[in-house]
């Protein structure tokens, strides 16, 4: 397959090397457990693990960016881009894709489109999207109430898992009386919608 040898021509150490250099060392651990979580769902839900592993390492490098160099560079890619009046936790991942492409040279769409998404989720994810979603809810180093529930299900239906990943993801913004992305909502509901109609529930 042409994509396997495109994504196997990234520079693992340098991507890994850079990613490390610009995170706490809490950040890093994290990043190496979502990369390990990604690679095992993407072997057992037919990804490219190489794809998982570049999305995966790259999902959280703008992370401890300020404010203004995020926004920065999300008003560069797309003025419109709406992302910028939602809470400042959305916006890395927007900035991450921008960065994989310009600084990394990831040309693949759904790498970039993966490491976009994989805070808000969107409608209509690939298989390799909802792999790094998942992965970042369930790596070894996350101990939120109902975790557990959610590894258990990465191993039935990736997407029942990400349902409920969502679901945990808008009570804790509902809590806190934060604003909620409208595509976090889209995507729960497309979610739904799914698990309904294969009767996983």
């Amino acid at each position: 397959m042409q994509h396997t040898h495109d994504t196997n021509t990234y520079d693992w150490q340098h991507i890994a090397k850079t990613v490390e250099s610009q995170l706490p060392e809490k950040r890093w651990q994290h990043t190496l457990g979502v990369a390990s979580c990604a690679i095992a769902l993407a072997q057992q839900y037919g990804v490219d693990p190489h794809k998982a592993h570049v999305a995966a390492l790259l999902h959280d490098i703008a992370k401890y960016w300020s404010a203004d160099r995020m926004q920065q560079v999300i008003v560069t890619d797309d003025p419109h881009n709406d992302v910028l009046g939602y809470p400042i936790a959305l916006w890395h991942a927007h900035v991450g894709a921008v960065v994989a492409r310009t600084q990394f040279g990831i040309d693949d769409a759904d790498i970039c489109t993966a490491i976009r998404y994989h805070t808000s989720g969107r409608v209509g994810m690939s298989m390799l999207e909802k792999v790094l979603c998942v992965a970042d809810y369930i790596e070894p180093n996350r101990n939120f109430l109902g975790v557990e529930r959610i590894r258990e299900l990465a191993h039935e239906s990736i997407e029942r898992a990400l349902l409920v990943g969502i679901e945990y993801t808008i009570q804790q913004l509902i809590k806190k009386r934060c604003l909620i992305y409208p595509l976090t909502v889209l995507t729960r509901n497309e979610l739904l919608r799914y698990e309904t109609m294969e009767g996983i529930r």
